[in-house]
């Protein structure tokens, strides 16, 4: 295993859904302490300041260590466990699932289950069940038992899974993809400009609780108050079946995705434009993405202030918002790579210009 597999291995491994992003900062900060000067907001994003040949442009590199999850909402006499979500979950996905519950004790695993399908009328069968109609089952039989195993109400539910190099080995298969990938690409880009010039000031930033309403990107451009952000995600892979062209044309490995829209902000124009310049000087494929139905770091970032230049570079992954996702080795190593000579293109002039 190479030093990239075992950083996403590290970061998807580690939990942390929204609120409760302890264990993945502690991870995030393990590689970030020897790139540059640490501190933290007060929400918990945690912000690295690596200087380069000049203080300004101040550029943002901003990726969410947070991942959808649930959080306990209450328990039955029974001993069931009622969750309310954390972030978008598809009620299609959940069934079956394994989960953790973390509490005061340690974890505590339960698959997350419904009335099975031999109690159903044919009619009820067909329907999709809705996650109100979930609960999690740690196997026990009475209130009691739960709360002795030391869950209770607001612990923090995580998905089970462990990361697979799939048989390909070009693929990856894992939870929290969205957005680890992000912060993995902060990391590795910090790792390749390490004793290197750059014209500017970077600030590596693995935000919290993105999934709940882009809250860590608020704060945490606050502290940084950013000439220009690059905005690091998971984007949605369209090479599954059932999905059409005109839906999404973007595959595993063709290259990291420029988003040109999505549903909370449309890219600085100069900068995309960059961006696409600086792929076709490096030999780099990019593939472009629209998303209609979501939105990033970005919504928050580019309205900071007066406004701030701002784009989306992401890595495509299947079956994003469920417990297991797939992402490509070349399109991280491809998104690496540009995001490594696009931040050398930004000194004083070319920042200054996207705004003429």
């Amino acid at each position: 295993m190479d030093s990239t597999t075992q950083l996403l291995k590290d970061l998807t491994e580690a939990n942390g859904v929204p609120g409760y992003e302890s264990p993945v900062r502690a991870v995030v900060r393990k590689y970030l302490e020897p790139l540059g000067a640490l501190s933290q907001d007060k929400i918990g994003s945690v912000i690295c300041c690596k200087k380069g040949s000049s203080a300004s442009p101040r550029v943002m590199l901003a990726g969410h260590m947070d991942e959808i999850g649930f959080m306990v909402k209450q328990i039955t006499p029974e001993g069931f466990i009622k969750f309310l979500p954390l972030g978008g979950w598809f009620d299609q996905v959940l069934l079956g699932q394994r989960v953790l519950i973390q509490t005061k004790k340690g974890d505590v695993v339960g698959v997350l289950g419904a009335k099975p399908p031999h109690l159903l009328a044919p009619d009820e069968r067909e329907k999709v069940v809705k996650r109100k109609d979930m609960y999690i089952d740690i196997g026990a039989t009475s209130k009691e038992e739960v709360e002795a195993a030391g869950v209770r109400p607001g612990d923090p539910i995580v998905p089970r899974s462990d990361f697979v190099t799939l048989a390909t080995g070009k693929t990856y298969l894992s939870k929290a993809f969205d957005d680890r990938v992000g912060v993995a690409l902060i990391v590795s880009a910090l790792q390749a400009l390490k004793g290197k010039a750059h014209p500017n000031t970077l600030y590596g930033v693995a935000t919290v609780m993105e999934e709940v309403g882009v809250r860590g990107a608020t704060t945490s451009v606050r502290a940084v108050e950013p000439d220009v952000a690059i905005v690091l995600e998971a984007d949605i892979a369209g090479d599954v079946p059932g999905i059409r062209p005109d839906e999404s044309s973007i595959k595993l490995g063709q290259g990291p995705t420029l988003v040109m829209y999505d549903a909370r902000m449309i890219p600085n124009l100069k900068l995309r434009d960059l961006v696409l310049a600086v792929a076709a000087e490096e030999g780099i494929p990019v593939q472009l993405s629209a998303i209609e139905g979501g939105a990033t770091d970005g919504a928050a970032i580019h309205l900071h202030g007066t406004g701030v230049p701002t784009v989306v570079l992401s890595v495509a992954a299947r079956h994003i918002h469920s417990h297991s996702s797939i992402i490509h080795r070349d399109d991280y190593d491809h998104a690496v790579r540009l995001l490594v000579a696009l931040i050398k293109r930004l000194d004083v002039a070319a920042v200054a210009s996207l705004t003429e």
